[in-house]
């Protein structure tokens, strides 16, 4: 499920209550990179979002996609690199298990492996049964590992995890492991969402040590540990730069990869896999650049703040097809507050619910891709609506027999938002489903955390 090798504007929100503001942060910045208080060392990447000179209206359309682009001085040149670099990793691995017999492969050559891969593309996504961690902790790292490949090219939160977004969905989850099984829900949300908030948070803490001259606790050893954990690939490189004093390396990303390999006897067992990828540099001598010693983020209004996680507790009502009575469910939710009118969500719900006829209990599962619209937003109070579409899922006898359908849902509710990094929601939505000609019912509370500062 997560075999990984390292390795594009919709909406309109000003930054500052003036545009001045912005300006003089862009003004302080550049007075503190040129006063006495400068240190210098290696950083982690060729080109830094905070150094860059923004215009005054960039901000004035936070959501325009400049990936891949050098309008503003990104490194488009280290991130196409690290993507061919990751992209060709891939496809050379998948060559070289189509070249294997089939009884090691387990690639139907017979029909074709591309067969296989339209087969699994038009059955997903689906809900997986992979287990916790996998989930919420592997594909979090990834998508952060994806993140910062475009985050230390020098492109802003948006586009780094716009980057994450396209990697994790269109070069693995519909394409190199599609050969392999059905696209999964959970990892085209969980995988670029949360590496979002992991890989900013690796990327900050990196970029405070460095800025400290590689101390932790006024500990070089310290300093140096902790940025092998944050980014040991990068790390590395910076190491063997050092070490030559001069670029051997210019950039370098890598992943670790939890793996089910099939033996000989026929049984399976874990396998943890590292990936490494470097992009050679020039063989020049290294030119450290000068950076300020205490690191400043700009307050870009697209950043983790965005970001909202919840846990969900209500209650499930299917409908006649499913012989089941209503009762309490609960799950979770992860989606993006682009504004306060707009955002978009994962919600998920999981009941024992009681047989119509006879005794005990059936789990019955529900989760659906939604879009909210907020009235009122300048309020704390937000009346909304809803619209999206997902599935419901009847397990019989486990986990993976049941049964499944497509819905579409529409649904209204009422957010209250608490303070920036907390917010309460209650919803009711409405199901339908041609396959049965049923219609399900879900209410749902909600305790939704902001990550960073909130939504402001």
């Amino acid at each position: 499920m997560i075999k990984l090798a390292l390795f594009s504007s919709v909406m309109t929100q000003p930054l500052f209550a003036n545009q001045e503001e912005q300006k003089q942060l862009n003004t302080q910045l550049k007075d503190d990179i040129t006063s006495v208080e400068v240190k210098t060392y290696n950083l982690p990447s060729n080109s830094d979002w905070n150094l860059k000179d923004i215009p005054d209206d960039f901000y004035q359309s936070p959501y325009q996609i400049n990936l891949f682009s050098n309008n503003y001085g990104q490194d488009r040149e280290r991130l196409w690199s690290q993507t061919k670099s990751v992209m060709g990793y891939g496809f050379g691995v998948a060559g070289l298990i189509l070249m294997l017999p089939e009884d090691i492969s387990k690639w139907d050559k017979e029909n074709g492996v591309f067969s296989k891969w339209t087969d699994n593309v038009k059955e997903g996504p689906t809900w997986d049964r992979d287990v916790w961690w996998l989930n919420w902790i592997g594909h979090p790292y990834f998508g952060g590992v994806y993140y910062q490949v475009a985050r230390k090219s020098g492109y802003r939160q948006w586009d780094s995890f716009l980057y994450a977004f396209t990697m994790s969905t269109f070069y693995w989850e519909y394409g190199i492991e599609g050969f392999a099984e059905v696209p999964s829900m959970q990892d085209l949300v969980i995988t670029p969402v949360l590496g979002w908030a992991y890989g900013e948070w690796a990327y900050q803490t990196e970029m405070e040590i460095r800025s400290t001259g590689g101390e932790v606790w006024g500990s070089k050893t310290l300093g140096d540990v902790s940025l092998f954990l944050l980014d040991p690939i990068d790390a590395a490189g910076k190491g063997i730069n050092n070490l030559f004093d001069m670029e051997v390396v210019k950039a370098g990303t890598g992943g670790i990869n939890f793996a089910k390999m099939q033996l000989p006897t026929g049984e399976y067992e874990d396998q943890v896999q590292l990936n490494v990828h470097y992009q050679l540099g020039s063989g020049k001598a290294q030119q450290a650049p000068t950076y300020q010693k205490n690191y400043i983020s700009k307050k870009d209004p697209v950043d983790i703040g965005v970001i909202g996680f919840g846990l969900n507790y209500g209650s499930l009502n299917p409908g006649e097809h499913w012989g089941l009575e209503q009762d309490v469910a609960n799950g979770w939710n992860l989606g993006l507050y682009f504004s306060p009118r707009f955002s978009m969500k994962l919600d998920y719900l999981k009941g024992q619910l009681p047989r119509e006829i006879g005794s005990g209990d059936q789990t019955f599962e529900q989760f659906n891709v939604g879009a909210n619209y907020y009235f009122n937003s300048d309020s704390s109070f937000r009346p909304f609506v809803s619209a999206g579409a997902g599935e419901m899922l009847y397990a019989k006898n486990n986990e993976d027999d049941g049964d499944s359908t497509f819905a579409l849902n529409a649904g209204l509710g009422m957010h209250y938002q608490i303070n920036n990094n907390f917010a309460l929601q209650l919803d009711a939505k409405r199901f339908f489903n041609s396959k049965y000609s049923n219609n399900d019912t879900a209410y749902n509370f909600s305790l939704i955390y902001f990550f960073g500062e909130g939504q402001r």
